[in-house]
């Protein structure tokens, strides 16, 4: 594996997952496919509510193996999912179920898209892998249409966050690789809503998002270091480690 930067963020192993982005059980990437059916149908809903039957165009910025990218195909929206690693995507192709997706390689920091291309916008698990989440969250309200929703979800930065985030991930789940996460690059809600604004995108809400802690399948990835299928994420009411939200493009509807 390639040598990296003491404190930098290990984003090269997205590279070397192929299908145990789908199938792995001991590996923090289940993690990932939890967190993704959780909201996943709250994105879904929220683009429902908003646009209607209008057509819609979605960016999934950071699409990694495709997760929330083709289930929004499969909802019947024209999706575009765009990330750096060749081989995720070769992944999500795979998976594309109605071969519709758009997958292109890409860097988040220079989106390919001409301004106001997109209805819709996501970056699920992404901010909190860049060194400037600022500029991509710039890059994202550029190509969206005035009026067009972004979706987020990161982490706090805090002891808490890093205590079960990082350090928790670490100690119970097998295969955790180092650098998984970095504190310093988890940001605060109020740090989000900053870059939104300079950005002209205006948080419409914010949410908490945890596992379900009481869950026997919590528990169970404790005990065995494995996360089953039926391990679950919810929302709550505290944004002190996960939260996801939704802010619009100022301007004038199109």
């Amino acid at each position: 594996m390639e040598a990296r930067i003491k404190g930098e963020v290990n984003n090269v192993i997205y590279d070397h997952y192929g299908e145990r982005w789908y199938t792995a059980k001991d590996d923090p990437i289940a993690l990932l496919r939890a967190e993704a059916r959780a909201r996943t149908p709250w994105v879904v809903n929220e683009i429902r509510k908003a646009f209607a039957d209008r057509p819609v165009n979605v960016l999934d910025v950071g699409c990694g193996a495709g997760f929330l990218t083709n289930e929004l195909a499969r909802q019947g929206f024209a999706v575009t999912g765009l990330d750096a690693s060749v081989q995720s995507l070769e992944v999500a192709r795979h998976y594309d179920a109605t071969g519709s997706v758009r997958y292109e390689t890409g860097d988040a920091n220079n989106l390919p898209y001409p301004a106001g291309t997109f209805e819709v916008a996501c970056a699920m698990d992404l901010l909190e892998h860049v060194e400037q989440p600022a500029r991509v969250i710039g890059e994202i309200s550029r190509v969206l249409k005035p009026g067009g929703l972004f979706f987020f979800h990161t982490f706090n930065r805090n002891p808490i966050s890093w205590l079960i985030g990082i350090k928790g991930v670490e100690w119970f789940v097998k295969n955790t690789p180092r650098d998984l996460h970095v504190l310093r690059l988890f940001i605060k809600p109020a740090e989000l809503r900053q870059m939104c604004e300079q950005s002209g995108l205006r948080v419409e809400s914010i949410r908490g998002f945890a596992p379900k802690f009481f869950h026997s399948a919590f528990w169970k990835m404790i005990l065995t270091g494995e996360v089953d299928d039926d391990f679950e994420f919810q929302f709550t009411r505290s944004t002190l480690t996960g939260y996801l939200g939704k802010a619009i493009k100022s301007g004038e509807v199109i």
